[in-house]
């Protein structure tokens, strides 16, 4: 077999058909017995080239150790020790081994036979070695968490887990030991996260009373992101990512001073709606619908089907003059209030319709200039919603404005339909001038990728 070095995220590297493998003996402690054994080297000279990593199945350029026939010898025979569980003799083979130069195998090997005597200080001093050479090793992470638990220091090995989990190889590509390490560590690292989160709620429960109850929850937000429960929401457009924008899931009402007249109409809106529904439901079309042959991702199950369907009054900027005049009171209130105007771009307005027990997967928007409002119009039970790391249920003649370029989905977990009015508005964060500037610059860039302009000659 080759044993070679490898990519950041990886260690050893087994060629397939050698004998030699990676165990985890059973144990009650899923990391105790972790050893690497080497049976067999077939090759004292390895050039460098390029193979598929056996954990995390990348292709990276490898440069192979090249070992004296005498060292390899011996760094076969330690390893042939360690399978026998005879840690003495591996040690002495090591330290023959070692008289032609450290190698990054031997280490990991002595660290194992000084785990199997008992002698876990030594190991983790070992393991720091090791990390030396490559400090990105993550089976030697693995293993220095399991020796810094040995020694009773747990919180210093969650640290070493977290970083490890950081650079685990796809789980796919993983044997079962390895799969069982990393879910233990996980384990681990969850239940660090969630006991230092409690202390904490604890220790400043005295003084959120002080707080207002948008400010409350924001800092219960943060104090779940900063114990390593949650992570900070982020912008995730699927168009524009424009910058200096706050990432705020869920807007001040405050911003929107046309909410409450929104809402005041919900009757009226309700009426024209029931209208649609009773005469010409078959108008509403699957909101995802991808063309043959397209990746759906997510979205397999809602693909062209009718537990999501929608109605639109405006698309991509234009208005569906034959829906809005079936509701022309909800056509006319959208008209007077400050939807997002761009051509051929927005506004959009919507009447979305998610049958019973479906399911809405994460998903994120296209452009952080513009957000979204939502008006619950028919909410036959419960009904969840999440923007973000925050979770609110619709209530009847309530509206919210969202920002969907965060990661969000959606639930109806009544026994009937659920239908809400969505459209967008722009950003309150924009003024006049730059709203007028990104609608050119995206007109810009639509023509540009249509061929309707001619790129400038290469000077």
């Amino acid at each position: 077999m080759i044993i070679s070095r490898k990519a950041a995220s990886c260690v050893w590297r087994i060629k397939p058909g050698s004998n030699s493998r990676l165990t985890a003996a059973s144990s009650s402690h899923p990391y105790a017995d972790f050893r690497f054994s080497s049976p067999t080297i077939d090759a004292p000279y390895v050039a460098p080239h390029e193979e598929k990593c056996h954990l995390c199945g990348q292709i990276t350029a490898k440069i192979a150790m090249p070992y004296p026939a005498a060292q390899e010898r011996l760094l076969v025979a330690a390893g042939q020790a360690l399978a026998r569980r005879d840690p003495r003799s591996a040690l002495e083979l090591l330290d023959q081994a070692d008289q032609f130069g450290p190698t990054h195998n031997a280490t990991l090997n002595r660290a194992v036979a000084l785990r199997l005597l008992g002698d876990y200080h030594g190991s983790l001093r070992v393991l720091d070695d090791a990390l030396e050479m490559r400090p990105y090793d993550f089976m030697a992470l693995l293993a220095k968490g399991a020796m810094l638990e040995k020694i009773n220091q747990p919180k210093a090995a969650i640290e070493i887990y977290r970083n490890a989990l950081k650079i685990a190889p796809p789980r796919d590509s993983c044997p079962p030991g390895v799969i069982a390490q990393m879910d233990y560590a996980d384990r681990l690292v969850e239940q660090h996260a969630r006991n230092l989160a409690d202390f904490m709620k604890d220790r400043v429960a005295s003084l959120k009373p002080e707080l207002s109850d948008a400010n409350r929850e924001r800092f219960d937000e943060g104090l779940e992101i900063y114990a390593g429960l949650k992570q900070p929401p982020r912008h995730q457009p699927l168009l524009l990512n424009y910058p200096r924008l706050p990432i705020i899931p869920f807007y001040d009402r405050s911003l929107f001073p046309w909410l409450s007249t929104l809402e005041e109409a919900t009757p009226v809106i309700q009426a024209e709606l029931t209208a649609l529904l009773e005469t010409d439901f078959d108008a509403f079309s699957p909101y995802i619908a991808y063309p043959k042959g397209a990746p759906v991702n997510q979205w397999g199950e809602l693909n062209h089907s009718r537990k999501w369907t929608s109605l639109f009054l405006w698309k991509d900027g234009r208005r569906q003059d034959d829906i809005c005049a079936r509701a022309p009171a909800t056509a006319a209130l959208l008209e007077s209030l400050p939807m997002a105007d761009q051509e051929a771009f927005a506004p959009t307005a919507v009447f979305s319709a998610l049958q019973p027990k479906t399911h809405i997967p994460p998903h994120t928007g296209s452009s952080n200039v513009r957000l979204l409002t939502h008006l619950p119009l028919i909410l036959p039970g419960p009904a969840r919603f999440r923007v973000g790391n925050t979770v609110r249920e619709w209530e009847m003649g309530t509206a919210w404005v969202f920002d969907d370029t965060i990661e969000h989905e959606a639930w109806n977990d009544a026994e009937s339909m659920r239908v809400i009015l969505i459209f967008d508005v722009w950003n309150p964060y924009l003024d006049e001038g730059e709203k007028r500037l990104i609608t050119e610059m995206m007109k810009a860039q639509r023509d540009y990728m249509s061929d309707q302009a001619s790129p400038r000659p290469l000077s």
